[in-house]
């Protein structure tokens, strides 16, 4: 319209042809821009700085990110902001397969299922402060040298990891050390319950020692049921497309340094979490704990 009424055209006459309102074409001369389109790209360059300096992040994150520099939006605005340009999070759902090995019997009970009203057994796998309950497990990752064997322990009040070991070969002494960090970190764990599966480290004589050597409490899962673990199942989900298939790993110590940093750095400090008010780790303990309930 604004290049007939250039050319001499009148704009009335070019609204009755195109069949429309004069009223919405000089509204639009007056403010091209409508403020809900100035909103959008506000809050598109925020998502899009967020998403850029870590590629990593989902929209629920990139969401969080956008509210704390000033731009509040829900979730599902930041997806569907997100989707439209193409800013998907770099990484994929992780491959799942079997090893084919057995699990053992176990050598705890199963302290984390309770039966619901309708009978049926369910797991929970909550605290209601630090150090009283405890899960673990072991993930590796293949490097030019060979493979990487990493036992993490999560602490179930914050979902902080506690205590982990990285080796090269995956003994019971991988478990035993990662357990000797958390107990180290935290100071006095008596009574912590210890939740781990049927592998043979967790059921091997030198970490059955290290837990009645603390006062800690053994739970062992089911077998065939991923849902018992699905917490720390869900932490190696992450630490799986954040590190370790982020790139071809050359040597064991790139990996592993790769693996401290970005649970240090990015994990305990930078990663918020929906189920901790979207707080890190980190954050949540500081604000919900003091350093008496730690060590207690």
């Amino acid at each position: 319209m604004n290049q007939l009424a250039a050319d001499g055209v009148p704009v009335t006459v070019t609204c009755r042809v195109l069949k429309l309102s004069r009223q919405p074409y000089y509204r639009w001369l007056k403010n091209p821009i409508a403020e809900a389109e100035l909103v959008e790209a506000y809050r598109a360059n925020v998502l899009f700085d967020t998403h850029c300096d870590d590629p990593g992040f989902g929209y629920r994150l990139l969401a969080d990110k956008a509210r704390r520099a000033g731009e509040p939006m829900a979730d599902r605005t930041a997806w569907r902001i997100a989707s439209a340009n193409g800013w998907f999070s770099a990484f994929g759902k992780p491959k799942r397969g079997k090893n084919g090995k057995k699990p053992g019997p176990p050598v705890h009970d199963d302290l984390c299922a309770v039966v619901d009203e309708n009978g049926r057994t369910r797991h929970v796998f909550v605290a209601d402060g630090p150090n009283e309950l405890w899960l673990t497990d072991i993930t590796e990752h293949k490097t030019a040298e060979g493979k990487l064997y990493l036992c993490a322990i999560t602490d179930a009040f914050s979902n902080r990891i506690v205590g982990y070991s990285i080796d090269q070969r995956m003994k019971a002494r991988l478990a035993v050390q990662a357990l000797a960090n958390a107990v180290q970190m935290r100071g006095d764990v008596s009574g912590c319950v210890v939740r781990s599966d049927r592998g043979s480290q967790f059921r091997s004589r030198k970490f059955l020692r290290a837990l009645a050597r603390h006062g800690m409490v053994g739970s062992m899962g089911r077998v065939a049921a991923a849902g018992d673990n699905a917490a720390m199942e869900s932490f190696f989900a992450l630490l799986q497309n954040n590190v370790l298939d982020r790139r071809v790993w050359a040597t064991r110590e790139q990996l592993r340094l790769a693996i401290v940093t970005w649970i240090e750095r990015t994990y305990h400090r930078r990663r918020r979490q929906p189920r901790l008010g979207r707080l890190t780790p980190i954050e949540y303990e500081t604000i919900m704990t003091t350093p008496a309930d730690l060590a207690a």
